[in-house]
């Protein structure tokens, strides 16, 4: 019986793959065309807040003769946790990924390389302000997001697989 269990929790951590960033290397060692991009499933590394705020407001004055100042303000907040899976949908420009997280028009996010940066890891793509975020489209609306989203970058499952056949044959040797 402890058998059984052994080989069922080794056949497990067996299959179980790593998680990676998705890098330039990795993309050129699994010969990922579009076709084949399609068929990976990529992860988001860290959480990404996508907000857009409208307010309004006026002053006037009450029935009583009091001064009233009114406002409204509204949120939308998106939320892609980290780890969150998203397909490829494209190739964007300078050999960027789009990807999607859900249906609708435009609800796509743009991922690429950073020319500072040597690690080969395809980041969140806005335009980004210097300590202050950044702004990007989704879903045909502008959105602004918080400066943590810079670090988020894709990453994939990598499994090494190994197989081996052996044969086994013992020589019983020769004789004069």
């Amino acid at each position: 019986m402890k058998g059984i269990v052994f080989f069922a929790l080794l056949l497990v951590a067996a299959s179980c793959g790593t998680r990676v960033p998705f890098t330039d290397q990795l993309k050129e060692d699994f010969d990922l065309t579009p076709e084949n991009l399609m068929k990976v499933q990529f992860y988001t590394s860290s959480v990404i807040i996508l907000e857009k705020s409208n307010s309004s407001g006026n002053v006037s004055t009450g029935d009583d003769g009091a001064l009233v100042s009114n406002s409204s303000k509204t949120q939308d907040r998106i939320i892609i946790n980290g780890n969150t899976k998203c397909v490829f949908e494209k190739m964007g420009a300078e050999d960027a990924i789009v990807v999607r997280f859900e249906l609708g028009t435009g609800k796509v996010l743009t991922f690429n390389t950073r020319v500072a940066q040597t690690n080969g890891k395809y980041y969140l793509v806005a335009n980004w302000a210097e300590n202050k975020g950044g702004t990007l489209e989704y879903g045909n609306e502008t959105y602004n997001i918080q400066s943590g989203g810079s670090s988020a970058y894709l990453t994939v499952i990598l499994k090494k697989l190994q197989r081996t056949k052996r044969k086994d044959r013992i020589v019983k040797g020769m004789k004069v």
